[in-house]
């Protein structure tokens, strides 16, 4: 698992593709990110929660608060 912000993810690989599938599942809004490495995986991870933000600003809500996890 990987934190930024405050937003916890899952992660699995599919080997047939050669690709990490990422879903943030500390929120109810659902995005997701990918990567073919694990330095591109954390780039698209940083960058999915950047947008998150960012669309939720220009339609003029507030963005969803990370679920903590215990």
């Amino acid at each position: 698992m990987m934190e930024c912000q405050g937003f916890m993810d899952k992660v699995k690989f599919d080997d047939e593709a050669g690709i990490f599938h990422g879903e943030i599942i500390s929120t109810r809004d659902v995005f997701t990110f990918q990567g073919k490495s694990v330095s591109e995986l954390t780039r698209a991870y940083r960058d999915s929660i950047d947008d998150y933000l960012e669309f939720r600003r220009e339609r003029g809500e507030v963005p969803e608060k990370p679920i903590p996890f215990i």
